[in-house]
C-alpha cells in the first residue's frame, strides 16, 4: 500500500519545523557599521570588476549576491594568490580549473575565470539546492561535503557544519556577513529555508520508475505552466501529467502544489525568478495552449 502524500508532507514539515530554531544561527555575525563600510568600500574600490562579474552572473540565471564570494575570496584582486595556491579572483585551485578546463595560466583571467566559476556554481546549486552549502562546497569541497553530511547524517547545513573544517565554516560567516553588507542575506536565508522545505519523495512502483522520485515546491498563479515547461525542455503534457489537477487549482486558489522529478526540480528552482518574469511579461496564463 503506498503511503499517503499529504501525511507524509506534513510530517516532513513538523520534523523541519522542529528544527527551524537551530537553523536561526545562520544569520550574519558581524552586522557592525565598520564591518559593513569594509565591505562596501571594497566593492566601489573595484566597481568595474564587479558589474562585470554581476553581468555574468544575471547572463547565466545566478544571482547578484554570488559576487560576494569572489569578494571574500579575493578581494576582486587578478593576481592573488593563497598559501593553499588558489589563484585569481574566483581563487581556483589548479584541480578545480582543470576539471572545467581552466588552464593554470588563465585562473588570473577575469572573463574565463568568471565564466568557469558560473559554470561551477551552477553545478553545486543543482546539487545541493542552496546557496550557503553551495559556498561552503565551493571553499572546502564536494567531498569534505559528503563527509560531513554523512557523519551528521544530514544534509541541511546548520546541522553538518560542525564536521567541516573551521576555515569552511568561517567562510560561510564571512559570505553572510558580507551579504548583509550588500543588503541581499534575507535573500540567501530564504533559498536556504525553501530548500529545506522542499520535500522529496519516491515513486512506488507503477509507470514512472523512470523518473526515480519527484521533488514539490510551491507556486502561485503568477507563473505559466507554458513556460515552465519551455524552460525546462519538457512537454507540457509530460508537465500536466506529472500536476493532475493544477491549472484549477491554480485558477481557483491562486496557488499551487508543483510537482518536478527530482533532477528537473535544481533547474526550476534556479530559474524561478526568471520563469516568473517570463510569465508576466508574456502573459501570465495557468492554461496549456
Amino acid at each position: 500500500m503506498k503511503p499517503n502524500l499529504k501525511n507524509i508532507l506534513l510530517t516532513a514539515v513538523l520534523l523541519m519545523g522542529s528544527q527551524l530554531v537551530n537553523a536561526q544561527f545562520l544569520s550574519a555575525s558581524d552586522t557592525s557599521e565598520s564591518s559593513v563600510k569594509r565591505y562596501k568600500n571594497i566593492i566601489n574600490a573595484n566597481k568595474d570588476i564587479v558589474d562585470f562579474i554581476e553581468y555574468s552572473l544575471v547572463e547565466k540565471g545566478l544571482p547578484r549576491h554570488l559576487r560576494n564570494l569572489a569578494l571574500i575570496e579575493s578581494h576582486f584582486d587578478r593576481k592573488i594568490t593563497s598559501g593553499a595556491g588558489a589563484v585569481g579572483v574566483w581563487q581556483f585551485m589548479t584541480s578545480h580549473a582543470n576539471h572545467y578546463g581552466l588552464t593554470e595560466q588563465n585562473r588570473t583571467d577575469l572573463y574565463k575565470s568568471t565564466k568557469t566559476a558560473a559554470i561551477s556554481l551552477t553545478n553545486l546549486y543543482k546539487k545541493y539546492n542552496n546557496w550557503v552549502t553551495v559556498v561552503a562546497a565551493y571553499n572546502c569541497g564536494e567531498g569534505n561535503i559528503a563527509k560531513a553530511m554523512a557523519a551528521a547524517n544530514s544534509t541541511q547545513y546548520h546541522i553538518f557544519y560542525k564536521y567541516l573544517p573551521e576555515e569552511t565554516i568561517n567562510h560561510v560567516k564571512k559570505y553572510l556577513n558580507a551579504c548583509y553588507a550588500t543588503g541581499e542575506l534575507q535573500s540567501v536565508l530564504s533559498d536556504y529555508n525553501s530548500s529545506r522545505m522542499n520535500t522529496v519523495f519516491f515513486v512506488n512502483g507503477g509507470s514512472n520508475k523512470d523518473l526515480g522520485g519527484f521533488s514539490e515546491t510551491e507556486i502561485n498563479a503568477g507563473f505559466s505552466l507554458n513556460i515552465i515547461a519551455d524552460e525546462l525542455d519538457v512537454e507540457v503534457n509530460k508537465l500536466l501529467s506529472w500536476n493532475p489537477g493544477i491549472q484549477e487549482e491554480l485558477q481557483q486558489t491562486g496557488e499551487s502544489t508543483l510537482h518536478l522529478p527530482i533532477d528537473l526540480m535544481p533547474d526550476f528552482l534556479l530559474r524561478k525568478t526568471k520563469i516568473l518574469s517570463r510569465s508576466m511579461k508574456e502573459g501570465n496564463t495557468t492554461n496549456t495552449k
